[in-house]
């Protein structure tokens, strides 16, 4: 998983905005929270990796991701509560793209990536 890791990083450093822009600390904690704090943060990143290159709606996400449909709706539903998504559309055929809160702090994903990868190469001793 390493490896998509460091892919997902070379996807957003072509991404980000020449004017480099600190995001609040409201927004720091916000993506660190939801993409290395929870369970499902390693599929929410890979669902926003596949977000950045071409709209998608959740169905083909599902196949894409080779994931359970009901599992990207339920990541889909946590992404766009929390504005990192934006939908067009409703129900089944609704399309997701990137929302235009996280276009300007897709800088912030590269410091959420280096803490999943550590997180996720952290050996756990159970005493």
């Amino acid at each position: 998983m390493t490896s998509q890791l460091l892919e997902f990083k070379e996807i957003i450093k072509a991404r980000q905005v020449s004017a480099q822009r600190k995001p609040d600390k409201q927004t720091r904690k916000l993506l660190l929270y939801l993409f290395t704090s929870t369970r499902g943060g390693f599929t929410r990143l890979r669902i926003i990796m596949h977000l950045i290159n071409q709209p998608y709606n959740t169905h083909q996400l599902a196949k894409e991701l080779d994931l359970d449909y009901k599992a990207v709706q339920h990541h889909m539903k946590v992404l766009e509560k929390n504005n990192m998504v934006s939908k067009i559309g409703e129900k089944y055929g609704a399309i997701f793209h990137l929302s235009n809160f996280l276009e300007i702090n897709i800088n912030t994903l590269d410091e959420a990536i280096d803490k999943l990868d550590r997180k996720m190469n952290q050996k756990k001793v159970y005493i």
